[in-house]
């Protein structure tokens, strides 16, 4: 079941790469779930642009059968898919020269929404933001969506937000992290800031430390080219987990407003300390059992890019003076899943014998799979025997406490496009954050290639090396373990 909404407003969203592999697997079936929903208006269109020869008519047979391949049986109705695609144009666009620019061009219509996702290289970003400006295809109200990387250091990112500049202003640009589109990074903000339950207890007072786990099964995938110029710490933590971070440790927002909320995870980039050598681990997957090592996939031996990290960070302000936290995120590990562990201290002095058991409350936000919260709460455990102690998770898997509707919650991108094309920039990153981000990594990653630092081995589809089990051992602390 698909839950509805209010239509938006009309629209023209033209995809930059719409024959793409993000395109046919994420941007289309999305946009099908929404025209499901009733939130696409009957006279939005989508307009594909790529280099290949394609009439409207090939392009629309393409998405039909991607949306076939990537959208769940349970909803896709013959009659539905054909509707949707009778909303779907094509233009053939060389984005590095000057043919279909006017055809597209044509193809735009006064008085919509006009947005632009580039679904493309970031190399390409400037070409299409120049000839979007020069053809006069966008104009002052129009939207750009841009995909991550944004920028490889701090130097590339100032680069790119500058070239973007030129031609659109800061309020028109979409920087799109998929993670913030999950349901459940958003009810953090919600149990945080709507409870009164939390929020008093959200400081190093009461939360001995904080967990950030984004675990993966695969591995390089035929990403090697990429990946090994990238590794988990620009691919992974200087976005994905940096935005999480941000969004769990910032202060109150004055409102729920694109800007108010930005500036507060700002303020949280900035107030980092800088990574001690002796505060992160980094790890490389090994080979064995029919499956190639990260080596092998890379056709390097010698390379020393981290396909895993660990880390230990601390922000240096009031509210968390004192509370570390702890990142982790890797490839080929045991388990995908991705979650966010708030630890709260003990209670300060103890009621009970030695031998009942201490207990503190841990508040854990699963953001995949089986999206959810569940808080441990301490309980006596049932039956004779006096007093011992024992864990128990309050759990809310929202498919369970929601009931069907919550079994189809939106695709990240689903709702993350349907934000640009209300103009809602609250989900998305700042460019001022990007560089801020940049200026904390770059260090990190100078120091271990000064060092020429290895990565630590460990075992495919294992929890990673075993340094960083250490990372908390050594303050008395345990990771919680990697599991479906």
């Amino acid at each position: 079941m698909v839950s509805r909404t209010i239509p938006v407003d009309p629209f023209d969203l033209v995809i930059f790469g719409g024959t793409g592999d993000l395109a046919r697997r994420k941007i289309l079936p999305g946009l099908f779930r929404r025209f499901l929903a009733g939130q696409m208006p009957e006279d939005a269109r989508v307009i594909g642009c790529a280099r290949g020869d394609l009439t409207d008519t090939a392009y629309r047979k393409m998405i039909k059968e991607a949306i076939e391949e990537f959208t769940p049986k349970t909803i896709r109705k013959a009659k539905d898919v054909s509707a949707f695609v009778n909303h779907l144009h094509y233009v053939k666009v060389d984005a590095l020269g000057t043919s279909g620019w006017k055809d597209l061009k044509a193809h735009m219509r006064d008085g919509v929404i006009r947005a632009f996702y580039f679904s493309v290289g970031p190399s390409l970003f400037g070409a299409l933001a120049e000839r979007l400006h020069s053809y006069k295809i966008a104009d002052s109200d129009s939207r750009i969506v841009v995909e991550k990387p944004f920028g490889r250091d701090l130097a590339s990112a100032k680069e790119l937000n500058a070239t973007l500049a030129e031609h659109f202003d800061e309020t028109q640009i979409y920087r799109i992290d998929h993670y913030l589109g999950k349901e459940t990074v958003q009810n953090l903000m919600a149990i945080r800031f709507g409870n009164v339950l939390f929020e008093p207890l959200w400081k190093a007072q009461y939360v001995d430390h904080i967990q950030i786990t984004v675990a993966e099964t695969v591995g390089i995938e035929g990403r090697g080219a990429y990946y090994d110029k990238s590794g988990a710490m620009r691919d992974m933590v200087q976005n994905h987990l940096m935005q999480l971070l941000c969004l769990t440790a910032m202060e109150p927002p004055s409102r729920f407003d694109p800007d108010a909320v930005r500036d507060e995870k700002l303020k949280v980039i900035r107030a980092l300390e800088p990574l001690d050598p002796d505060d992160y681990v980094r790890g490389q997957f090994k080979g064995g059992d029919g499956k190639s090592s990260y080596a092998e996939d890379v056709e390097d031996p010698a390379s020393i890019t981290e396909s895993f990290i660990a880390m230990k960070v601390k922000v240096s302000n009031w509210r968390w003076n004192g509370t570390p936290f702890y990142l982790r995120t890797g490839k080929r590990l045991k388990a995908r899943m991705s979650e966010i562990v708030v630890r709260f201290k003990e209670p300060p002095h103890s009621i009970f014998e030695a031998d009942a058991g201490n207990h503190s409350n841990a508040l854990t936000i699963r953001l995949q799979p089986n999206e959810g919260i569940d808080l441990s709460v301490t309980i006596k455990e049932p039956g004779p025997g006096g007093m011992r102690l024992v864990e128990v998770p309050l759990d809310m898997t929202f498919a369970d406490a929601l009931g069907p509707e919550a079994g189809e919650i939106p695709d990240a991108y689903e709702r993350l496009v349907m934000d640009v094309i209300r103009g809602d920039q609250t989900l998305f990153m700042r460019g001022d954050e990007v560089e801020a981000a940049w200026a904390w990594t770059d260090p990190i990653i100078e120091g271990w290639r000064g060092r020429e630092e290895k990565p630590k081995l460990y075992d495919s589809y294992s929890s990673g090396p075993e340094d960083a089990l250490m990372l908390l051992h050594r303050d008395g602390r345990r990771w919680r373990e990697i599991e479906a």
